[in-house]
């Protein structure tokens, strides 16, 4: 994958700042928009599901494919290029998150915005509504979309193939479409949870 290629998942995944913004790490929903990241248990069960990801901004487009495996102790996100290479390695504990990034993987990807993503994509309802209190954040739930508002403006809208009301949101098998209004780009996710 080309160096122009992962400059477009920056703009896709993470925004794109001119000056030097918060740490990519960080769980940002949105530009200056920190999400108070719950526990990985607060998921309520325990997921293997390898998704397809493909994302566009404005004219850009962009298609990688992710692994996510969550427990109690610990979420890890593992990003492959097209080539199959080990983009990036997120794991989120109790303690914080570590990212472990590939070194030309360039500084505007964000993995932070994408965990923000996941929390609040997939976390169950009450989690969610209290990861978004601290920054004044609303969530509206329907059986197969979710709407996260921020000062009254829409900043993720979710669309689901599965119903995503309930105690934990999906059987994480389906597709999902949403727009992340705050940093201006749209997803479609093809997700299949890997049964042991």
């Amino acid at each position: 994958m080309t160096r122009k290629a992962w400059m477009a998942l920056a703009f896709i995944l993470g925004g794109c700042v001119a000056a030097p913004g918060p740490d990519s790490r960080a769980p940002m929903l949105g530009p200056d928009l920190r999400l108070a990241l719950p526990r990985p248990a607060d998921l309520g069960r325990n997921v293997e599901a390898a998704q397809l990801i493909s994302g566009r901004h404005g004219d850009r487009s962009f298609v990688f494919e992710g692994h996510i495996s969550v427990t109690p102790e610990k979420m890890t996100l593992v990003g492959l290029d097209t080539l199959g290479r080990r983009a990036m390695t997120v794991t989120w504990t109790d303690a914080g998150v570590d990212v472990d990034a590939a070194p030309w993987l360039p500084p505007e990807v964000r993995p932070g915005a994408m965990l923000a993503d996941l929390v609040v994509l997939y976390w169950p309802e009450a989690v969610v509504r209290r990861s978004l209190a601290p920054i004044g954040g609303e969530l509206a739930q329907e059986p197969h979309a979710r709407t996260i508002r921020l000062g009254g403006k829409e900043a993720l809208h979710a669309e689901y193939g599965w119903n995503a009301a309930g105690p934990s949101p999906g059987p994480w098998t389906g597709t999902m479409r949403y727009t992340n209004s705050a940093w201006g780009y749209e997803i479609e996710v093809q997700s299949q949870e890997v049964v042991p």
